[in-house]
């Protein structure tokens, strides 16, 4: 069974940015629900998984996914706060950290183990896809609206939806991880 203390040694450097500790504890928790109720037992397990279905990842894990995405959105962050004259709107990273780690949470529930290097969608994923699954994982262990907009927005279910800034920049960083695979895979990957 994964406990909390193997999601703290998972995003040891990332839950450190969180400043407010109640939504890092809360993070924490919904990770360790979310493997719960998907059936993980281990840590090496989640290093295997891929981190979608949809396209051939070239080995990249859910983790690995997980970690660019959250790097990512924060130094898009960073850059507009580091060479903007004027940041025209405020950034939360408690909330923009918390967004990028639990953006596909909802893939523990969504993603199925079914034999060495074989995963399917589950039918929970049939019922749900991840945004809504993770969402609804936030909320029930009390993250605020704010960062269920972010989880609920990051995809394709968040077109025409109202969007806190961090909700932009974690579908933006995970759009970078995703296009380029399925771009490779069709042949439209320049370079390759």
């Amino acid at each position: 069974m994964i406990a909390t203390e193997d999601i703290k040694g998972l995003f040891k450097n990332e839950l450190a940015i969180i400043q407010d500790s109640d939504v890092r504890n809360k993070v924490i928790e919904a990770w360790v629900k979310g493997c719960e109720m998907g059936g993980w037992d281990s840590v090496d397990e989640l290093h295997q998984m891929p981190f979608t279905l949809l396209t051939d990842t070239h080995g990249v894990s859910f983790i690995e996914h997980t970690k660019v995405v959250t790097w990512g959105a924060y130094h898009l962050a960073q850059a507009q706060e580091r060479n903007y004259e004027e940041l025209p709107y405020a950034i939360d990273y408690d909330r923009l950290i918390a967004g990028g780690l639990l953006h596909d949470v909802g893939k523990l529930m969504e993603i199925q183990f079914v034999k060495e290097g074989e995963y399917r969608k589950s039918y929970a994923g049939k019922c749900a896809r991840h945004p809504i699954s993770g969402a609804i994982l936030a909320a029930q262990v009390g993250l605020s609206e704010e960062i269920v907009n972010t989880i609920a927005c990051h995809a394709k279910e968040g077109e025409g939806r109202p969007q806190f800034v961090e909700t932009v920049f974690i579908h933006q960083a995970d759009y970078a991880t995703f296009n380029p695979l399925v771009m490779k895979e069709k042949g439209t990957l320049i370079g390759e």
